[in-house]
């Protein structure tokens, strides 16, 4: 069994290999949420936040049960990993109260055991454990000045957090209360990582890193997309006890290539690989609630073609200098620019764009070939929170208005950096009809490259005192892409500019 070097007391872990991770983990991510919401002052003596834990769902009106994954706020203060819990964090002192459901007798028939209170408490760490249903007359007999619920925007998906709720909670409600603070202060804590979580996303991406490169090594032409998915997944699960993927995994060959959000129900990963195409497969593990997200690109046969190895060194290129300058205090928009500017200076150099590449920039079209953001914040969620708070505004223009985030890095943060050059043909048909970009294209070059797909390069950092610390482990340049495919690969290690 994998051990954190800091886990002492109660812990996680599925066993075997599977990493070991403390639940003091959690308590201290609930002493940095207390010491950041005194610190700011914004909080009245004796106040209490109050969290909901995510609940158990059925598909659609059956009975049959979709797998439970905690809510990540709820899982980054509490790390339960049972549905249908609440939380409440003393602001003053920091002592924790999980509350957990009360189970009919039924449930030990069906379910399993029945735990006790004192279970739980144990088992999570906490300072006391009551039951979900006394949650209001435990909070009356406690009376929390101010009652502080999570409350706002995910400022990367659109969607509103959600507001516990129970019976009885509109009587304890002060008209005073704070619905802004906690959710920011949960918002910049989750941010920045403590050592002990890095150690977690340290071990999602150890055991990602390895299934992409058994991914590598069995695919063959004539294969299915999903078999690669199926691949990537078993192994995930057999050898890191992941359940989960941290998203739908995105399982792209030939034109598919280009499309960016491939894998869903309406392009189920279900295309034939055939000789010649280029993959690109975007597929990361999940542990604990920790994600990773990792993007290899590489040709179906086991060698790139030229065409193939310019793109793919155009977007390594790009990569590995937008890494070799990362450090605090960069602006993370610069970084976006960065790549673009890459990558239309190595379109040229191939042939497919001529003329000045300053000229480029200024009508925005490295947007073309990369329409998405460079990168965005990891953490509990494949896209973590935080990259817009109050005073960060999205920079309305092509590309740009796509990043998941646009701050100041800083030491703490983990980010995914993954440029891509892709060839979709409804971009590439808008700036052929623009005077303005279809001025640089070579068509005949071009014209090589419809059907190509595209390249994505994506890796995981974490942002250190003086740069940054690669996550991801798996074959990057061409020579150690084809070795991997070849089966004369060696076991690597996380590396790169630091």
């Amino acid at each position: 069994m994998v051990v954190l070097a800091s886990a002492v007391g109660p812990s996680f872990s599925l066993g075997n290999e599977t990493l070991k991770v403390p639940l003091a983990l959690f308590a201290l991510n609930r002493q940095r949420l207390c010491e950041r919401l005194r610190k700011n002052g914004a909080v009245q003596a004796g106040s209490a936040v109050v969290l909901q834990g995510g609940e158990e769902m059925q598909r659609y009106c059956t009975d049959t049960s979709i797998i439970f994954r905690q809510e990540s706020f709820f899982h980054w203060a509490f790390g339960v990993i049972e549905s249908g819990c609440y939380g409440v964090i003393d602001v003053d002192t920091g002592k924790s109260t999980l509350f957990v459901p009360r189970l009919p007798a039924s449930y030990a028939t069906w379910m399993g055991k029945i735990h006790s209170k004192e279970h739980f408490k144990e088992k999570y760490a906490v300072d006391d454990v009551q039951y979900a249903d006394e949650i209001a007359s435990v909070l009356t007999s406690r009376n929390p000045s101010v009652l502080l619920t999570l409350r706002g925007v995910n400022t990367d998906s659109g969607n509103v957090c959600r507001e516990a709720s129970f019976e009885g909670i509109s009587n304890l409600l002060s008209p005073a209360r704070s619905l802004s603070w906690p959710c920011l202060s949960l918002l910049c804590s989750r941010v920045f990582k403590t050592d002990m979580e890095l150690e977690v996303l340290r071990y999602t991406n150890r055991i990602s890193s390895e299934a992409h490169r058994e991914v590598m090594k069995a695919v063959k032409v004539g294969m299915k997309e999903y078999e690669m998915e199926s691949l990537f997944q078993h192994y995930c699960y057999s050898k890191g006890g992941m359940r989960h993927t941290s998203y739908t995994c995105i399982c792209c060959s030939g034109e598919n290539a280009a499309v960016l959000h491939y894998g869903h129900a309406g392009a189920p990963n279900d295309r034939t690989i055939k000789d010649g195409d280029i993959c690109l497969f975007d597929m990361g593990g999940e542990y604990y609630c920790f994600a990773s997200d990792i993007t290899c690109s590489f040709p179906a046969n086991g060698k790139f073609t030229d065409d193939q190895k310019a793109i793919y060194e155009a977007v390594l290129r790009s990569c590995r200098t937008v890494m070799s300058t990362m450090k605090p205090g960069v602006w993370w928009p610069d970084m976006h620019r960065l790549a673009d500017r890459i990558h239309l200076e190595e379109l040229t150099r191939i042939g497919l764009l001529s003329g000045s590449v300053d000229a480029m920039l200024q009508v925005h079209l490295g947007a073309v070939f990369m329409p998405h953001g460079l990168g965005h914040f990891l953490g509990l969620d494949v896209h973590d929170v935080g990259g817009y708070p109050e005073g960060v505004e999205r920079i309305d223009e092509p590309g740009l208005r796509s990043l998941r985030t646009a701050r100041h890095l800083e030491p703490g943060m983990v980010l995914t950096v993954e440029p891509g050059i892709y060839f979709i043909d409804h971009l590439l048909d808008q700036a052929l009809a623009d005077p303005a970009q279809a001025c640089f294209f070579n068509q005949e070059v071009l014209q090589r490259f419809r059907n190509f797909g595209g390249v994505r390069i994506e890796e995981d950092v974490v942002v250190t005192d003086s740069g940054m610390e690669l996550l991801t482990c798996v074959p990057r340049t061409v020579e150690e892409i084809e070795a991997c495919m070849a089966g004369c690969d060696k076991a690597l290690a996380p590396s790169g500019p630091k």
